[in-house]
C-alpha cells in the first residue's frame, strides 16, 4: 500500500467526516476537504502523527459565496497534503496556526488584505501586501471587488 493510502486511512480512522473527502491525486499529493472548525484539531493530527513539518504557503480563493484558504502542508518525504477549508463570505473567520507554523503569519496576513479574512488569534501586526494607507474593506481579490471612485488614484500606486 502506497503512504497516501495509508495517511488517508488514518486520517479517515480518526476524523470519520473525511471519508469520501481526501483524494490522492497523484504520488505525493493529496487534497483534503475540511471543515473550518474542525480544521486545528486535524492539523495537530497531521503535525504529530503524520509527519507534517511545514506550512509551504496559504493559498486564499474567492468562490462565490464562500471564501477557501488552501493550506499547502509538507512531510520530509515529500508528500504534500493540501487542505481545503471554506468559510462563508459574509463572516470569513478561520484560526491562526502560527503556534504550529510561526513562518504561517505573512500568508494570514495576505488572506486578510487580499480577501477579507478575519485571522482569530494571529497578533496585532503591520499590513500585508498592501500599503498601509488602502483603504478600509477593499480587497481586491475578491470576485466582486471594484475600484471604489471615491478612492483617490494616488493611494493606488503601489499594490
Amino acid at each position: 500500500m502506497a503512504k497516501e493510502e495509508e495517511i488517508q486511512q488514518a486520517l479517515v480512522r480518526k476524523y470519520s467526516a473525511l471519508e469520501g473527502k481526501i483524494r490522492v491525486q497523484r504520488p505525493r499529493r493529496m487534497w483534503i476537504q475540511a471543515e473550518a472548525s474542525g480544521f486545528i484539531a486535524l492539523l495537530d493530527t497531521l503535525v504529530k502523527e503524520q509527519e507534517v513539518v511545514m506550512c509551504c504557503t496559504i493559498t486564499g480563493l474567492d468562490k462565490g459565496e464562500t471564501l477557501a484558504a488552501l493550506y499547502h502542508l509538507a512531510r520530509p518525504d515529500g508528500i504534500i497534503l493540501n487542505v481545503e477549508i471554506n468559510v462563508p463570505k459574509s463572516n470569513p473567520i478561520i484560526r491562526t496556526i502560527t503556534p504550529t507554523f510561526p513562518s504561517a503569519e505573512l500568508y494570514e496576513r495576505e488572506l486578510i488584505d487580499l480577501l477579507g479574512f478575519k485571522v482569530e488569534g494571529l497578533g496585532e501586526g503591520f499590513r500585508y501586501p498592501l500599503t498601509d494607507d488602502w483603504p478600509k474593506d477593499q480587497y481586491p481579490l475578491r470576485k466582486d471587488w471594484t475600484l471604489d471612485p471615491a478612492i483617490p488614484i494616488g493611494q493606488l500606486k503601489e499594490i
